[in-house]
């Protein structure tokens, strides 16, 4: 018994010359039911014209019987040969070709499809619910596995209420079904490894926001692990949607908001220190006006004030001495 794919070694006829064979073959047996019905009563008894029409339903059947051997293939198609149940191999050689007509030809596309799945909600690694979405390019890639492997039946040949136009469609769409419930098992799964960001915690090297290809990485190689029993390869899979839950999106965003502030306010500190060094040292230096520690004190404050205050500065004018 056969368990893997394997290429059709058995005969095949070049489709196009049994055309024309079967054409003319159709056409001799016309010519000869007409020549009976003009003959049967001058030539002929009805005997032998029995014996003779019988003999022409008789090719007329064998040449409806050779219709029904004519594959045609193109790029990146296949047809899966199976004769009374038996796996007999998959015919991948583009053209158009005549084989036994006792073959049962299942076709397949192996052409690369998309799979832009809808986001989901999913709990990462801190358990905060997240919303998360993917798109995945795949197609078949081992065609016994995926007619024989996985269950491709009529409960599936509809999909989102729209009916499917042939049986070819409606397999590809149970395929299709089968990726998208493998898919958001695997991006599950992956969400739950990694934080939504490194925010409660810095340690992390990679998140769901900063994984990036890395994320992707893992997510393609746990999809092609999911969908290798159903012969499907995964050409590639991102994440293409990733934002936290509306139950708790605006809580977050107020506290990256209070972490961007903190993050500009470090900054506005640090700049404001070195300024005002760099305006004692100055003044120190030049010899301008000799600061003690209570004029330090009083010119830090002030030019701290006016360098992190988030309102302009208003001057104060002191017509006094520097102390009233």
């Amino acid at each position: 018994m056969k368990t893997k794919e394997e290429n059709f070694s058995k005969f095949k006829a070049n489709g196009i010359l049994l055309l024309i064979l079967n054409i003319l073959f159709l056409g001799a047996i016309i010519w000869f039911f007409v020549w009976l019905v003009q003959n049967v009563e001058i030539n002929i008894s009805l005997t032998l014209f029995g014996v003779l029409l019988g003999i022409d339903i008789f090719l007329l059947i064998v040449n409806c019987f050779i219709w029904n051997g004519f594959a045609m293939i193109e790029p990146n198609e296949a047809r899966v040969m199976i004769f009374f149940g038996k796996y007999v191999g998959t015919l991948k050689e583009n053209g158009y070709f005549w084989v036994n007509p006792l073959y049962t030809k299942k076709r397949l596309t192996l052409r690369a499809r998309n799979l832009d799945a809808e986001p989901i909600k999913v709990n990462d690694k801190m358990g905060n619910p997240v919303m998360i979405g993917h798109v995945i390019v795949w197609r078949v890639k081992d065609t016994y596995k995926a007619s024989f492997d996985i269950d491709n039946g009529s409960t599936t040949s509809s999909i989102s209420g729209v009916k499917l136009p042939d049986n070819v469609n409606a397999k590809m769409k149970s395929y299709e079904h089968f990726v998208l419930v493998q898919g958001d098992a695997a991006l599950r799964s992956v969400a739950g490894m990694y934080a939504y960001d490194n925010l409660e915690h810095e340690g992390e090297k990679i998140t769901l926001r900063s994984g990036g290809e890395e994320i992707n990485d893992i997510l393609e190689a746990q999809l092609n692990e999911r969908l290798s029993i159903a012969g499907i390869e995964v050409l590639e899979a991102r994440v293409n949607y990733l934002a936290y839950a509306p139950e708790i999106a605006a809580v977050m965003l107020r506290r990256q908001q209070a972490d961007a502030i903190i993050s500009a306010r470090e900054k506005i500190v640090d700049g404001a220190v070195g300024m005002v060094k760099m305006a004692i040292d100055k003044l120190s230096e030049s010899g301008v006006i000799e600061l003690d520690d209570e004029k330090k004190a009083a010119m830090v404050t002030n030019l701290m004030v006016v360098l992190c205050s988030d309102e302009p500065a208003q001057p104060v004018v002191n017509s006094g001495t520097l102390y009233h």
